[in-house]
């Protein structure tokens, strides 16, 4: 599973490579031992995350917390708990979002950063009700 893991890994940073400067992304941090990263793995995982359509939107990396972390994620926020997805553009981040709660959450939560990346979220308008 690790080995896999790691293979899937290599290959998404060097699809990552061929991308034009300043695509989004999706980073997932990810932990040893996380029984939630284990059920993200198992439900979507990487190459299943690869195939969605918001993947050609923000693509996927995915780091161990706790092993060295290239400049870019360095400068971050402090990540608290495991598994955090990050949505970065242009190296800033735009959103994030913790926990998985299920694959229906995950995607709606994505879909809802990825209307904040590209503006779509200003059309939604908030009802008050009195």
């Amino acid at each position: 599973m690790i080995r896999a893991l790691a293979i899937a890994a290599a290959l998404m940073l060097f699809a990552l490579a061929s991308l034009p400067a300043g695509a989004a992304e999706l980073v997932m941090f990810d932990r040893k031992g996380c029984p939630w990263c284990a059920k993200w793995h198992a439900e979507i995982g990487v190459e299943g995350y690869a195939r969605s359509p918001e993947a050609r939107t923000a693509p996927l990396r995915v780091y161990l917390v706790g092993t060295p972390m290239p400049a870019d994620i360095k400068r971050l926020t402090p990540i608290i708990g495991t598994p955090t997805f990050v949505l970065m553009d242009n190296g800033v981040e735009v959103d994030r979002f913790e926990g998985y709660p299920g694959k229906a959450v995950f995607y709606g939560r994505l879909q809802l950063a990825l209307d904040r990346l590209t503006g779509a979220d200003k059309q939604y308008k908030t009802i008050i009700v009195q």
